[in-house]
């Protein structure tokens, strides 16, 4: 949208020069009507009255102004004193300007309307993209477990005050169902605020999390707007919610028993609206049962239940994952797409995905960037971690006989360490036929 700047003319002193001025600060377009009437219709980043040599008038006019847009209104004079500034201020004026000595700072002003008028713009834009780029349907899957986790979400989008929790282990994609469920409800034009519970010590989260007045704590040296407040009129996205400190729990508790959070240092509170979703990968019910979680935080988040379950589950999405994996990253980096070759699909399909879809993505992308026009199995490096369940799962099978033999020679030189001997010896085959069916894939 371009900016646009309104004048309610009362004389014609300055009409011209406001014009050129707002031009030249950058402003797309100017608005003239004569008094109060029309302002309220109009889409305004700024609205200036023009009062010329009768200040006199100016808190009138401004009192009539002020609650028909929601645009920051100045006052333009060729005269002014304390007391004229004083009632402008009370009738809800921002500044008072008086030409020509104060042109500097008006152009500033209406450089500043401009430069927010192109930042909003950005933001609108950013949104759009991002509300394509987490398209709902864009969630790669046909697993039964999947679609019953998508579908429960669909049911709740329109129902943007209720609370979400998302479980499931790392890597299954929490944060993009989190994303999804925010762009695709009525919530989608505000802001998705995100916050790691586990990734910063307690107390510089509850900052985070809620803002502080100046002089709250040591370094606290102006007043800082908490992530609640950043998400009024969107979504809170808690991820890992199950590492909240106890304390925090409590104050979690209460923001969403009472939508009213408090800064640190305040004594006032503030309305918060948010629609909250929490992701965690720990079993809460269990938490609950040790003593480390509040029973009844986790009846608070518990109230939609959304349950993503792990990529070995999953057997029958990882192909459709991985050719999608394949033709993102040939997209991005200016690639030929290259060939996703059956002993490729074999041990794609045998493994058992530790790290869920963020491994397959990662181990997709490095043997796309390795290899040439078709992806070989040693470049997807698997298992590199050596983390339990980290090692090739069973050889692939049903598969045709060349399938299962190239799956054994991968499977048989991880266990030997990529020894091509030992790895032979341990099949019972020459080292030449070994070769063979590596190169194959």
């Amino acid at each position: 949208m371009p900016s646009t700047l309104g004048i309610v003319q009362h004389t014609e002193s300055f009409a011209e020069a406001l014009k050129d001025l707002a031009e030249e600060a950058g402003i797309d377009r100017v608005e003239v009507v004569e008094g109060p009437d029309g302002v309220s219709e109009m889409s305004l980043d700024g609205l200036v009255v023009s009062v010329g040599g009768s200040e006199d008038v100016a808190p009138g006019l401004i009192r009539e102004l002020v609650p028909r847009t929601s645009a920051p209104v100045v006052v333009v004079g060729a005269d002014a004193d304390h007391h004229l500034a004083a009632a402008l201020v009370r009738e809800g004026a921002r500044e008072l300007y008086v030409l020509p000595q104060d042109v500097g700072m008006l152009r500033g002003w209406l450089e500043e309307r401009a430069e927010r008028a192109r930042e909003a713009e950005s933001s609108a834009a950013l949104r759009r993209a991002e509300a394509q780029q987490y398209a709902f349907d864009g969630i790669i899957g046909d697993s039964p477990g999947l679609r019953e986790a998508l579908a429960r979400v669909a049911r709740i989008i329109p129902r943007d005050g209720v609370t979400v929790l998302i479980t499931g282990e790392t890597g299954t994609g929490k944060e993009l169902v989190a994303q999804a469920l925010h762009y695709n409800g009525p919530r989608g034009a505000g802001p998705f605020v995100e916050v790691n519970c586990a990734a910063l010590p307690a107390s510089l989260l509850e900052a985070e999390l809620f803002g502080y007045e100046k002089g709250a704590f040591t370094d606290a040296r102006t007043a800082k707007p908490g992530l609640f407040e950043a998400a009024d009129g969107g979504t809170l996205f808690l991820d890992e919610v199950g590492d909240l400190a106890p304390d925090l729990q409590v104050k979690l508790l209460k923001v969403l028993e009472d939508r009213r959070i408090r800064r640190l240092g305040s004594v006032r509170s503030r309305d918060v609206d948010i629609r909250l979703v929490a992701a965690t990968h720990v079993d809460l019910v269990a938490a609950v049962r040790d003593g480390s979680f509040r029973e009844d935080l986790y009846y608070r988040l518990n109230v939609i239940p959304v349950h993503l379950p792990p990529l070995r589950e999953r057997a029958g999405d990882v192909l459709l994952l991985a050719r999608h994996f394949v033709r993102a990253t040939a997209e991005r980096y200016g690639l030929d797409e290259p060939e996703l070759p059956p002993a490729v699909a074999s041990r794609l399909r045998a493994y058992d995905w530790p790290g869920n879809v963020r491994e397959l993505r990662n181990a997709v992308e490095r043997a796309v960037l390795l290899g040439d026009r078709r992806l070989r199995a040693d470049d997807l490096a698997l298992g590199g971690l050596g983390i339990p369940g980290g090692q090739a799962g069973p050889l692939p099978f049903p598969a045709t006989l060349e399938e299962i033999e190239r799956a054994a020679a991968h499977a048989a030189l991880e266990r030997e360490s990529g020894n091509k001997s030992a790895a032979a010896q341990l099949l019972g085959i020459s080292r030449t036929r070994l070769y063979r069916l590596l190169d194959d894939a």
